[in-house]
């Protein structure tokens, strides 16, 4: 008898998808009662459901099960990594001198008090101490989060994933910006959460949107970055604040806020406006390094313990290394000096960019690390990215960011942040004189 092929049996699956019998969000059973049911071995199963992924029909997650896509059929369009021979135009961490006094500095520090650091293993809360460093950190005109709400991931995507896995079920509504940060696409997708974009101005997202999505079919949530939005760099101004937490309060939404980037601008954080209704994202990624980091959480009382089980879930705590160079950082005051600085060589790469670019279509706030570039009529995003690398310039085109693949502007983002100013300043007049040039262009 002919053993059974898994892609007769994954066809089968495919054709139930397409058919409406089984549905964006429902769950597949475990891979062992899913080969009891079809009559096939377990192995068979397994490779089934790989090739159903493969086809981008289901979304697994460890821990939670295998779910149909609530987009199946499209793959997830991830950030690609920068080519190594590249000058890195995608990318928003910058590095400055003073970053290597710091990190010699806190290695230091860390190694007389290595036994403590080394072998300690902490849970989303991380030490009374740790609460209690970040809170003060986190605290500005207007905010000061309670130190029993505060919870540490490893990072500010893993704060992210945790927020997200806490808010929605597979199969459920998140609203975000159209055009958004790349990641929070993968993560959704991963977790079985449909993205769903609102519309924006200048300023971000239009409070009515949130009104007309939540009636249309209602959300459980939405993912928002109010201060110098990526890729737009949009900023919202106190009263769209106001507006956006007077919507969460008249609808009991909860608001994911990305203050990542933050600290580049003063601006009253939605969380102060909404308390109850804003769940606040942070890392020290962007403000001191990527590679020695912590996310951090600051949510509502009545979501803390919600948080926290999402974080052990998803395996996301903050490693003891990290959690320690995290507070010697915030309590030592190299977070803040290095804030400092960063807002400075922020401001003067922008002026720098703007500055060469004159005469283009720019968009942004003058405060970023990122500037969006509009490109003339007879280029197409991909073909540009396409051209830039050809170039030696890695950057990313509008599509990597759309939430609606059918909602990708014609234009392209650039991360100046990595590069040193000089090298920065000779790709930026490549750029411009690829955008006004004949060659290579595609008019379609």
């Amino acid at each position: 008898m002919r053993a059974t092929d898994y892609r007769d049996v994954a066809d089968a699956v495919a054709a139930e998808i397409a058919a409406g019998t089984l549905r964006p969000g429902d769950r597949l059973p475990p891979q062992r009662d899913f080969a009891y049911a079809r009559g096939i071995a377990v192995s068979t199963a397994s490779r089934v459901y790989a090739e159903l992924g493969r086809r981008g029909l289901v979304t697994g997650e460890v821990g939670r099960g295998t779910f149909v896509r609530s987009d199946p059929g499209r793959a997830v369009n991830l950030q690609p990594e920068p080519p190594p021979a590249a000058l890195d135009l995608q990318r928003t961490h910058s590095r400055l001198p003073e970053q290597e006094a710091v990190l010699a500095e806190t290695l230091a520090a860390l190694a007389r008090s290595g036994a403590e650091v080394g072998f300690s293993q902490y849970g989303p809360d991380g030490t009374p101490r740790a609460r209690a460093v970040a809170a003060r950190f986190l605290t500005r005109d207007g905010y000061a989060p309670k130190p029993a709400d505060i919870l540490f991931t490893g990072n500010g995507r893993q704060a992210l994933a945790a927020a997200l896995a806490a808010l929605a079920a597979p199969g459920e509504r998140i609203g975000c910006e159209p055009l958004t940060y790349p990641a929070v696409r993968g993560i959704a997708s991963r977790l079985g959460i449909t993205l769903v974009p609102l519309a924006m101005d200048a300023e971000g997202v239009c409070p009515d949107a949130i009104l007309q999505a939540h009636r249309a079919t209602p959300l459980s949530g939405v993912y928002l970055q109010p201060t110098l939005q990526n890729p737009l760099g949009a900023t919202m101004g106190p009263a769209r604040r106001a507006e956006i937490a007077r919507v969460l309060e008249r609808t009991g939404l909860t608001a994911i806020e990305d203050a990542v980037y933050g600290f580049l601008a003063d601006a009253q954080p939605l969380a102060s406006l909404a308390p109850d209704r804003t769940i606040l994202i942070d890392s020290l990624s962007k403000r001191v390094m990527p590679a020695l980091t912590i996310g951090m959480i600051a949510g509502p009382p009545h979501l803390t313990d919600r948080l926290a089980a999402s974080v052990r879930q998803g395996a996301w705590t903050a490693l003891g290394l990290s959690l320690a160079a995290g507070l010697h950082w915030m309590s030592g005051g190299s977070a803040a000096t290095l804030a400092d600085a960063k807002r400075q060589d922020a401001a003067s790469r922008q002026a720098l960019a703007r500055e060469i670019l004159a005469g283009l279509t720019v968009v942004g706030d003058p405060r970023a690390y990122h500037l969006w570039l509009e490109l003339p009529e007879t280029w197409r995003a991909e073909a540009f990215a396409a051209a830039s690398l050809r170039r030696g310039i890695a950057l990313l085109p509008a599509p990597a960011f759309a939430v609606n693949p059918g909602y990708a502007p014609n234009a392209v983002r650039l991360a100046l942040a990595t590069p040193s100013p000089e090298d920065l300043a000779e790709a930026l007049r490549s750029l411009r004189r690829l955008a006004v040039s004949e060659d290579d262009q595609v008019v379609e």
